[in-house]
């Protein structure tokens, strides 16, 4: 492209597309150079051969792509970055044995960040610019992209917190062909510390060191990766069904902010997805496990399509159910053994595998079947469970 034909097209101003983003319920917006992010990949194919990724695709299938915002737009220029709240009031009371869903999930945030990623693009491309919008996407890595817009730092557990603000927080960003890498914000300091809350937190001890997570014990991915729940961590597991906050839940940034959030909640509620306030109407902060069991595999990948669910099948989804009723269940309700009488007839292996020990977990060995012809279900009779309390 030539000097002339960049001339002739007006950039918009930085601070217009930051009001544009907060008009559109953005809560930050910062610009950075559309460069490769060359120190994060060579993090991502460091952690990747020494198998810290646990089999997690998403920006590690492809290093050299996810750090390179041209690889998602050729020529581009710049970077806008934005973060969109999702920090909440405390998770409501449920009784039965339900799991809980983590913060960032109980409504669609990405779908809200979109929307303001979206209205940045438009405003780009009527000058005629060229943009491309990615969050949540395995082509670029958003939190890196935020910390060079001066969005926040990196904290111990791997996250973006920004400041004041913490790290309850969904990213994305404009990829764009548009010069406005003259107003690129100056890194965030490290407001960490010596802090160390997330480690010790970490209820498999994922964090294994400043800013590295082992997919391999992190609940979150656990949930999400295809295959056996790993027998080791299925205590640790507890109520979770999706995700986990608990590196989050004890961080004093966020801890901090939530008490500003409590001396300054609104009479009324804010829109699902805001800094304050409760959950908000049809925000899904926990699922009952004996209905998730009964419901049709069709149906409970259309209820909850916006989860990353393995290879998109339901049985993902009942082999955590199962782990989370031999948590949590009664073994003496009886929609939960009817439940677990179910998976154990179920004609899927991984699921009356996980059946068998909800059920030896629940001691409620009488449930269980002499043997069975597959071998998973017959290794899962055979390895030691230790019987829950009561």
């Amino acid at each position: 492209m030539s000097p002339s034909t960049l001339r002739a097209r007006h950039v918009p101003d930085v601070a217009e597309l930051q009001a544009l983003g907060r008009a559109h319920g953005l809560d930050a917006v910062g610009v950075t150079v559309a460069e490769p992010f060359t120190s994060t990949r060579r993090h991502l194919e460091h952690r990747k051969a020494e198998g810290l990724h646990g089999g997690m695709a998403f920006t590690y299938r492809k290093p050299e792509r996810s750090t390179d915002p041209r690889q998602a737009l050729p020529d581009a220029r710049s970077l806008v970055v934005a973060a969109r709240s999702y920090r909440r009031g405390p998770r409501p009371e449920v009784d039965g044995p339900v799991g809980a869903v983590a913060r960032y999930a109980w409504v669609d945030h990405y779908g809200e960040l979109r929307s303001g990623l979206s209205a940045i693009a438009e405003r780009l491309r009527d000058e005629g610019w060229r943009t491309r919008v990615l969050a949540d996407d395995n082509a670029l890595v958003d939190r890196e992209a935020a910390r060079r817009a001066g969005l926040g730092w990196y904290g111990k557990n791997a996250n973006l917190l920004l400041p004041g603000q913490g790290s309850w927080f969904v990213l994305g960003s404009v990829v764009t062909d548009a010069p406005l890498a003259s107003h690129v914000a100056e890194p965030v300091a490290d407001g960490c510390g010596t802090c160390t809350r997330c480690l010790d937190g970490c209820p498999t001890g994922a964090i294994v060191a400043p800013g590295v997570v082992d997919a391999r014990r992190c609940l979150a991915w656990l949930l999400q990766m295809e295959g056996s729940f790993p027998r080791e961590h299925r205590e640790a597991l507890g109520d979770r069904i999706y995700g986990c906050d608990d590196c989050q839940e004890v961080c004093p940034p966020n801890r901090r902010a939530a008490r500003l959030d409590a001396a300054d909640e609104p009479d009324e509620p804010e829109e699902p997805g805001r800094s304050a306030g409760a959950p908000g109407i049809g925000a899904e902060t926990h699922v009952d496990m004996v209905d998730l069991l009964a419901t049709p595999d069709d149906e409970l990948l259309a209820r909850h399509g916006r989860w990353y669910i393995a290879r998109r099948q339901a049985r993902h989804l009942r082999r955590n159910a199962l782990v989370v009723l031999g948590n949590i269940g009664d073994p003496t309700d009886p929609r939960v053994i009817a439940a677990v009488r179910g998976a154990l007839a179920h004609d899927d292996p991984l699921v009356r595998a996980h059946a068998v020990w909800a059920a030896r977990r629940m001691g409620r060995a009488d449930l269980l079947p002499a043997d069975d012809a597959d071998p998973t279900v017959r290794e899962e009779l055979a390895a030691p469970v230790e019987v829950r309390a009561l």
